[in-house]
């Protein structure tokens, strides 16, 4: 069963380095003037936001006043474009701004910007945030080593980032889990991936708040893939069941699916596979895995502590000394994922993982 108490204090928020927005610049990242993260903290007011059941969802609408809302809408409208259209404006000619929301929650209480369309009312999201190394490092990682592509970028002091479609896996486990014995091995089979992609890049905190679940429907029914949609825990944690989404109690129903719809040796062939996935990403990334370790190697994302204490379970756990030698938590990703490139096989047996 999951681990109730695996993260208990919130992170510190670490700067991005000249190193890594230089690294930033290079892949187009870097945007010189837009939306702050400071601007939309101007509300007068903020109005809870409760879902269909009545039930709080931990957000708040915040209300500008009449001078502030025009400005900071037209910004918003600006930080659309520069996602969407490289900075083309003329595709918000019929957008407008519907709601600003702000999480009452969570590390860096973000803002989430709900964008409508006047002429056919469709809408789309995005968020607003402070700026953090390790969110930023997640991204990229993220973006490099899963099958899912990251659209960000980042202006100053803030970070705007695209909303990732999916269903939250905390609703999902309450109103959608499959019914179909296909379905649910799909679904474990999934989440046995997640746990190893997780678990090798080092993105921690990845309970059922923290990632989505994205349905699409094919010739066999229905085909499920995990994204995650919170990177602030990116290889900042002492606790190496922090990077195992297995470990947290929120899971636990994830964990229970698989665990009845896998056999271990399944459990064994979806570990390599992904494994081998990701190695194969990282050959393929044209140097971009290798020139952002370049910067995240000598980057400072946590504490010594941390990275001494991760170091040695993790080089007690691969069976493997060099962990223990690692200066930072990028070496330690770096390390973890040369190891996957040296052989594709997983770390452990499947009795001691899922």
């Amino acid at each position: 069963m999951g681990d109730t108490h695996l993260i208990s204090n919130k992170k510190a928020l670490y700067p991005v380095s000249d190193f890594l927005r230089t690294y930033l610049s290079r892949y187009g990242r870097i945007w010189a003037d837009s939306i702050r993260y400071d601007d939309l903290g101007r509300f007068t007011n903020a109005i809870p936001v409760y879902d269909e059941k009545g039930f709080d969802t931990l957000w708040s609408t915040v209300l500008y006043s009449d001078s502030e809302r025009t400005e900071i809408h037209e910004k918003l409208l600006n930080a659309y474009a520069i996602l969407k259209a490289d900075g083309d404006i003329s595709i918000t000619k019929y957008l407008f701004i519907d709601r600003v929301d702000q999480c009452n929650h969570g590390n860096t209480l973000p803002f989430r910007v709900r964008v409508v369309n006047r002429i056919n009312e469709n809408f789309d999201y995005f968020y607003v945030k402070k700026i953090d190394a390790n969110r930023i490092y997640g991204l990229e990682l993220e973006h490099i080593l899963s099958p899912n592509r990251i659209n960000y970028f980042i202006h100053r002091r803030t970070i705007v980032e695209e909303h990732i479609i999916g269903i939250p896996a905390d609703a999902f486990l309450k109103e959608d889990l499959p019914i179909t014995d296909f379905d649910r091995v799909r679904l474990a089979k999934e989440f046995v991936k997640f746990n190893e992609r997780c678990f090798v890049s080092l993105l921690g905190d990845m309970h059922s708040g923290n990632f989505v679940i994205e349905l699409t429907r094919d010739f066999e029914k229905w085909h499920f893939r995990i994204h995650s949609i919170d990177f602030d825990q990116q290889s900042h944690h002492w606790r190496k069941e922090v990077y195992l989404p297995q470990f947290f109690h929120q899971n636990d129903p994830f964990l229970q699916l698989t665990m009845q719809n896998l056999a271990p040796e399944n459990v064994l062939q979806y570990q390599k596979e992904e494994r081998s996935l990701i190695a194969n990403r990282v050959r393929v990334s044209h140097g971009r895995f290798n020139a952002l370790m370049e910067v995240m190697r000598e980057d400072i994302i946590s504490t010594d502590s941390n990275i001494e204490r991760l170091g040695a379970q993790l080089a007690l756990h691969y069976r493997d000394n060099r962990f223990e030698t690692c200066d930072t938590m990028g070496e330690i990703v770096y390390q973890s994922i040369m190891l996957l490139l040296e052989s594709s096989a997983p770390a452990t047996s499947p009795q001691t993982r899922i």
